[in-house]
């Protein structure tokens, strides 16, 4: 199967830089992984939800660290559970705790990346797993590949049944409870997909950068859009673009690719700022 998309890749791009499997295969990783990080990124931004998926990068790091001294040597599995079981907890403390949320989120966020550090100090070789940092989207290989394009559908599948819902709920909450819609178990399904997503990209991304990723598509799209079919479109559009020119630029001047798609979307977002005056006349 791989083989054969190797092939169409061959013939339809017939680049300098996609002359190793590798790099097809970070190219097809870049496709898949930017999209959702551009979706997603659209009601991270709509909920005020930056700080939330920051802590998500936090709580992954203790997912990793589980999965160390459990004895994975790819503690993907531990990754994944443990932040879903993370991003839960907020979303469920947040609504029946009178604290405000960033207070909730602050001391979720301390804890995970205390807990993983300690965690990992007694019982792995923390220089083993740096990785997790900084990402290496280069490594990935085919059977990764099959798995990020599960996930891939299972997301998108997922965004589509609970678009309207989480919509309604990014603009008012109380108005999303009072039409009937369970405002608690939608939050903690988003939550629950928003940590699958990261624990999957971090490994590729970088776990020090991963945020960004969630916050700069949406904001730059936000700054242009004139309504929210264009502020999704836009989003992915920047996602996909960023991750593309970061890919190749990194490729070519060997640096790391995860930074260097970051440093594409923040100057995607200064542009869209500059421009932001022009769309809104």
């Amino acid at each position: 199967m791989l083989d054969t998309i190797y092939s169409v890749i061959d013939t339809i791009l017939p680049f300098a830089w996609l002359g190793h499997t590798f790099m097809k295969n970070a190219f097809l990783a870049i496709l898949m992984v930017t999209p959702l990080l551009g979706i997603l990124s659209t009601m991270v931004v709509s909920n005020r939800m930056a700080f939330f998926s920051d802590s998500l990068g936090h709580g992954a790091f203790t997912g990793v660290a589980v999965g160390v001294l459990l004895g994975s040597g790819q503690p993907l599995v531990s990754l994944i559970i443990f932040s879903i079981v993370f991003a839960c907890a907020i979303t469920y403390i947040k609504h029946r705790s009178s604290a405000s949320t960033d207070t909730i989120i602050g001391v979720f966020s301390s804890a995970g990346i205390a807990i993983g550090l300690i965690l990992m100090s007694h019982g792995g070789n923390i220089g083993n797993y740096t990785s997790y940092f900084i990402g290496d989207i280069l490594s990935i290989s085919g059977e990764e590949l099959l798995y990020l394009f599960i996930t891939f559908l299972v997301v998108i599948i997922a965004w589509c049944i609970l678009f309207n819902q989480l919509l309604i709920i990014s603009i008012n909450d109380s108005f999303a409870a009072s039409r009937g819609i369970k405002t608690l178990y939608i939050e903690m399904i988003f939550a629950a997909i928003v940590a699958v997503v990261v624990s999957i990209s971090i490994q590729w991304v970088g776990l020090l950068i991963i945020n960004s990723l969630l916050i700069l598509p949406a904001a730059a799209a936000r700054n242009i859009a004139v309504n929210a079919r264009q502020y999704h479109g836009l989003s992915v559009s920047f996602a996909i673009v960023s991750g593309l020119l970061g890919l190749i630029i990194s490729y070519y001047a060997d640096i790391a690719t995860g930074a260097t798609i970051a440093i594409f979307a923040a100057a995607i977002f200064f542009i869209t700022l500059f421009l932001r005056p022009h769309f809104q006349r």
